[in-house]
Formats: C-alpha cells, structure tokens, sequence
C-alpha cells in the first residue's frame, strides 16, 4: 500500500474524476451528476488520496465568499477506514485555505454520518445552525475559524 495525496483547483485528470464519481457512488449511493457540479463550482479545490492510481478518498470545496469556504463533499473507501486519511484530507484542504487567504471554512452533515462530524468537532469545527431542508432531512451547519 502507497498511499499518496494530491490537490487540484481544477477538475483532475479523467482517470482520476473517474475514480472520484466511483468511490462518491460507493459511499453515498448516488453519483447525483458530481461532474457537472464540481466543474460548476466556484474556486474549487479538490483533495484526491490515492492507493497507486486508486482513489481512495477524496475532499471537495469551493468559495461560499470572499473570506469563506464550504466543504462540500468528502468520503473514504470503506477498506481504507480508520487509518486517518479524512482527517489528512481536511488538514491539508485547510493549510491551503489559510495559504489562499480564506479566514473561514464551513460545512453541513447530517446525524447519520456521526464519523464526520465528531472528525469535525475534534478538528476545532463548532456547531452554528440546524434546519431542515425540503426533503425533511435534519442537518447541521459547521464553522471553523482558521
């Protein structure tokens, strides 16, 4: 096992998209158009690990506002779990962030991903808001100073 990161402001190389909307179909059980929304996205930033040329996690985020960030959507290969590799994601998503100029970074889960929102909480994130959105699913807003 070689695992290896790396990071793109723009859509990665296909191989690697490919490998992305692979492991986000996996762990979300949807691939909801993930191409067309990331390549949509403003100021994207992508965090890719990889097992030799296998995605094995990945980070995604774009600007909300001129000094704020959103997380969007991140996941592990269920094989390649507990070893740290979401927490390495988030830690080098933000060391770029403060490098940009970014003093703010926020994202949104939910109840039933309780591994990424303790990974949150214990990386300095507080809770900032609730809702319920239009499917009537219950979510959490997060923020981080950084």
């Amino acid at each position: 096992m070689s695992i290896h990161y790396n990071q793109f402001l723009s859509l990665p190389e296909a191989h690697i998209v490919n490998g992305m909307v692979t492991l986000h179909q996996s762990v979300f059980e949807s691939s909801e158009d993930l191409i067309t929304k990331m390549a949509n996205k403003p100021e994207v930033l992508i965090d890719i690990a990889m097992d030799d040329s296998r995605v094995i996690g990945y980070k995604i985020g774009y600007e909300l506002a001129n000094n704020t960030f959103y997380s969007w959507l991140g996941g592990v290969d269920p094989e390649y779990r507990k070893q740290g590799i979401a927490a390495e994601l988030m830690k080098r998503q933000h060391q770029t962030l403060k490098e940009i100029g970014y003093t703010v970074v926020q994202t949104k889960t939910m109840n039933k991903w309780r591994s990424m929102l303790i990974l949150n909480i214990k990386n300095g994130f507080d809770v900032i808001n609730t809702y319920t959105n239009e499917k009537g699913i219950h979510k959490i807003i997060l923020e981080k100073k950084l």
